[in-house]
């Protein structure tokens, strides 16, 4: 018993750090509305359409955001958290 906790409590926080999200800040440098994508000025490309309608309102080019996400590893990005201004 004296060993199972601590040796159960490291795996539980081993395996939950993979849960955390990402976060990446920028300039908008366009936003097209019709198709939900993000440039920003890093050249940095997002599809923003599962977030469509959480987008900050009057969202546009110069605005900095931040936007926070899920790793998905060596995949890339997985799901879009946030977008905030």
């Amino acid at each position: 018993m004296r060993l199972t906790l601590p040796v159960a409590a490291f795996a539980g926080l081993l395996f939950a750090t993979a849960a955390f999200a990402d976060s990446t800040a920028g300039t908008v440098a366009a936003f097209d509305r019709v198709d939900s994508i993000i440039v920003l000025t890093d050249k940095s490309i997002w599809d923003v359409s599962s977030l469509k309608d959480q987008l900050p309102e009057g969202l546009k080019a110069g605005d900095k955001i931040n936007i926070v996400y899920q790793s998905a590893g060596d995949s890339g990005v997985g799901k879009l958290v946030s977008i905030k201004r």
